[in-house]
């Protein structure tokens, strides 16, 4: 039965490309949600040692360094980085939503984009990979599959997630309505460069220069973002990550073309941290004064590290439901049919067949 919770939201730079001190960011910012009252801790895209978006910006052949970091500082999903962190929920009683570099043993450097719900025992609840890496990313991330695809049950009511453009995937986001999804998170990168033409354009000039705006982070994201509550019927969380100027640094000053790289990050939009209501509009949260305790109302949070809170009584999620239930009584289930494969995906399945000798000693032997 849904019931009130108080969510918060961490728009936070991780530690560059650091598993050990991100985590240890991490923890201290879920024990500060938590003693300001917060029964959910969400964390952006990849917190987890971070997102890689020298991807979109520096050329390849400059990146090999920087994959090589990530692919030691991303993590599996059993390490002690993860149990610091599970064992961080269970001893404040609060579910937690955080956003990983995985990496698995099959493999020296495959790596997927994850999101871990973890529930106030320390248990996964939901442990997702990212469908399809998006343009660059798919120059680090491999695609995931759809185990992930699943709410997790808990006290308040019905959570679920997807990973940024996945919530351009009509398909992605029925799943999680299909399972009766209450609130939905979703995680986005601090900022998501498409085009230079932004930049220093004394870097770049005639032919080079591309035409167009770049990516608007903020309009996109609250768009789909938007569009999912108002057709799910649901709470949203925006969660998005936030850029030090020490991360700006390490991506920029490696490159060849420090200033023009330096140029684009300071110049692209920045995502935003915010709150949506079950008819997909903006619901104010309040930031907490860690010294005096005084709350101050904020929309979002764009560029500035902190932790947005906001109460929500899923109970809410019902009204609308009688409008457009789109997985109910809104809905032709005659004529779509949607199919979903949840199977964790592997490299191989290796298997031993035994003799016909040994089968025969076996069935004798019981």
């Amino acid at each position: 039965m849904a019931s009130p919770i108080r969510v918060a939201a961490c728009h936070a730079s991780p530690v560059f490309l650091s598993a050990k001190k991100t985590t240890n960011k991490a923890v201290s910012l879920i024990q500060q949600a938590a003693k300001n009252g917060a029964n959910l801790v969400v964390f952006p895209e990849t917190f987890i040692p971070t997102f890689p978006v020298w991807s979109s910006i520096r050329a390849p052949i400059e990146n090999h360094g920087l994959f090589q970091e990530m692919a030691e500082q991303s993590i599996f999903i059993d390490c002690e980085e993860m149990h610091a962190i599970r064992m961080t929920a269970k001893k404040t009683n609060t579910i937690v939503s955080i956003g990983i570099s995985e990496k698995v043993r099959y493999s020296s450097a495959c790596l997927f984009n994850s999101n871990v719900i973890i529930g106030p025992h320390g248990e996964i609840l939901v442990h997702h990979r990212k469908l399809m890496p998006t343009f660059f990313e798919k120059l680090t991330w491999s695609p995931g599959d759809g185990h992930g695809l699943r709410v997790a049950e808990t006290a308040f009511g019905k959570i679920g997630n997807l990973i940024c453009g996945e919530n351009t995937n009509p398909l992605a986001r029925y799943s999680l309505m299909a399972q009766g999804e209450q609130l939905h998170i979703s995680t986005w990168p601090a900022i998501w460069p498409t085009r230079a033409s932004c930049a220093d354009r004394g870097a770049i000039s005639g032919d080079d220069m591309e035409k167009g705006t770049n990516y608007d982070n903020i309009a996109a994201n609250r768009t789909r973002a938007s569009a999912h509550s108002f057709e799910a019927k649901c709470f949203g969380i925006l969660c998005s990550g936030h850029l030090d100027n020490r991360i700006i640094e390490a991506i920029a000053a490696p490159s060849r073309s420090s200033s023009y790289i330096r140029s684009i990050i300071e110049h692209s939009p920045r995502a935003a941290t915010m709150f949506l209501d079950p008819t997909g509009a903006l619901l104010p949260g309040y930031t907490v004064d860690p010294i005096s305790g005084e709350k101050q109302q904020k929309d979002f949070l764009q560029n500035e590290e902190d932790i947005l809170y906001a109460n929500m009584n899923l109970a809410d999620c019902v009204e609308g439901k009688q409008y457009h239930d789109v997985v109910g009584g809104y809905q032709r289930l005659d004529v779509f049919e949607l199919k979903v494969n949840r199977s964790r995906r592997e490299p191989a399945v290796f298997f031993e067949e035994s003799s016909p000798g040994t089968a025969n000693l076996d069935e004798e032997a019981a």
